[in-house]
């Protein structure tokens, strides 16, 4: 049985970044994920978008985030287990253990869970079935890609036209479609998509894909509201419908639940000995769901952990810059 003093539960950015304060409090660390790679939801998402809210870049794309946080934690040898998942948890004597799925069983000293929203799964374009990978996706890992092609984004959220911003440097035309005449995204974002001349039809509906000779996409049919009908041109779909999410096995861990979140105190402690939670999967009042407030709760967790681990340790370790 593999032991570690600490188990991380999801290795998206608040994942890692505790991974790397672990190891800089000296502890070793393991890091699981349902996943195949790191980097959680921005890998999964949105690797190639632009985010804006990280303390000290002005800008960053996703994929050279979450390469620099893999970075940052790498001297201190973190565990890997992508493509795990963690299913059953129980308080074993002074520590944890972890059932993983295939039945390999962890012992850590302490669990931090920063699994994000848990589990997503994209809603569905009923239209687009059976031409997910062939012309249809739900997120854009490479703009690349989509270099010289025609792309229609379906959908009127920020990631919808996040992806707009995105490919239109790149494509040769992008088109948003989406089946109201107002829109769930940002109205600053909404403006810059406006201001790039992409079009907007809106109080409309895909209807239909349609194929090529060779089978590959070349349009889609839309309906528009009162009946009119257009063809638009198209050499791939992102269906940016959003996505459902649950906690999957963590659900019956016994931990307090809020709102699909998991309910902490001060010290980022849950309802059970041991067990801590960090980032969008941690709730408490005045909570604020971003990648700069994981990396804080990811930090208080750990140092507080070290302290559960060790009673003599000190809570606060000093500065990284006065390390040696």
């Amino acid at each position: 049985m593999d032991s570690y003093d600490l188990a991380v539960i999801g290795a998206g950015p608040t994942g890692l970044f505790a991974a790397y304060y672990a190891g800089f409090r000296g502890l070793s660390m393991a890091v699981i994920d349902s996943l195949p790679e790191p980097g959680g939801q921005v890998t999964a998402m949105y690797p190639e978008k632009m985010i804006y809210d990280v303390g000290g870049f002005p800008a960053v794309r996703g994929r050279d985030l979450v390469d620099g946080l893999v970075a940052q934690a790498e001297p201190w040898r973190p565990g890997y287990l992508l493509g795990r998942k963690a299913e059953k948890l129980e308080n074993v004597g002074d520590g944890v253990e972890l059932t993983l799925d295939g039945g390999e069983v962890l012992r850590a000293g302490a669990v931090l869970i920063t699994a994000g929203i848990g589990e997503f799964t994209p809603r569905p374009l009923p239209a687009g079935d059976g031409w997910l990978g062939r012309g249809m996706v739900h997120f854009v890992p490479s703009l690349a890609a989509h270099a010289g092609q025609h792309v229609v984004v379906v959908g009127g959220g920020d990631s919808a036209f996040d992806w707009c911003l995105a490919l239109h440097p790149v494509a040769a035309s992008v088109t948003l479609v989406h089946r109201r005449a107002r829109f769930r995204a940002a109205e600053s974002i909404v403006r810059q998509v406006r201001e790039l001349g992409v079009r907007l039809v809106t109080d409309a509906e895909v209807t239909s894909f349609v194929a090529a000779p060779g089978g590959e996409l070349t349009a889609v049919d839309v309906e528009v509201k009162g009946g009119e009908k257009e063809q638009l041109r198209a050499d791939a779909v992102v269906a940016a419908l959003g996505f459902t999410a649950d906690l999957g096995p963590i659900e019956s861990w016994g931990l307090e639940i809020d709102h699909r979140a998991i309910s902490v105190d001060s010290t980022m402690a849950t309802a059970r000995p041991r067990v801590y939670a960090a980032g969008d999967v941690a709730a408490y009042p005045g909570k604020v769901k971003l990648i700069a407030t994981g990396f804080g709760e990811a930090a208080t967790a750990v140092n507080n952990i070290a302290v559960a681990l060790n009673p003599e340790a000190h809570l606060f370790p000093g500065h990284s810059s006065n390390a040696e």
